[in-house]
């Protein structure tokens, strides 16, 4: 599966030059690391974003987001955004803040 190189943009523009972050293929798309962690990644046309696990629900109360599930599983602490929605900034905004948000609470690995 290849992802959508301009949606990844967009992230990385979000992101910004924090030192930070780094990039790293897997499960077919494109990941983004703040120290280490997992944070958001571009599977596709669709962003998984690491929300945590006690901010599933609500994330899962946004009309664009449904639970991530690559193996017939759903995953907690993750959410996939997909749709029209991702074309706003400030959906996609949204989705980065929350998931750097997380990130940050988590040790380096």
């Amino acid at each position: 599966m290849t992802y959508d190189e301009g949606l990844a943009q967009r992230i990385r523009e979000r992101l910004g030059e924090r030192p930070a972050v780094t990039e790293k293929r897997m499960f077919g798309g494109l990941a983004f690391l703040l120290h280490g962690n997992m944070t958001v990644g571009v599977s596709g046309e669709e962003v998984v974003v690491r929300v945590g696990p006690d901010r599933t629900e609500q994330a899962l109360a946004r009309p664009e987001a449904r639970p991530m599930d690559f193996t017939g599983r759903p995953m907690r602490g993750w959410v996939t955004v997909s749709g029209p929605a991702l074309a706003e900034d400030a959906v996609l905004d949204h989705w980065i803040t929350t998931a750097v948000a997380f990130a940050d609470t988590l040790p380096p690995k």
